[in-house]
């Protein structure tokens, strides 16, 4: 898969490493933004099984 994206990115290495580096940055921005808030309710984190 790498591979695929590396072969289909214009420019030379350090463009594409530079686009690379974009697009990593973009994919963490959308999962902190929107993936991660949608997801949380859905985890168990905060169902504690330890009664006081």
């Amino acid at each position: 898969m790498y591979g695929w994206i590396w072969r289909h990115l214009p420019g030379n290495a350090w463009v594409r490493a530079l686009i690379s580096l974009l697009l990593v940055l973009a994919v963490v921005y959308v999962l902190f933004q929107y993936v991660f808030p949608w997801a949380e309710p859905l985890l168990p984190f905060n169902d504690v099984t330890v009664d006081e």
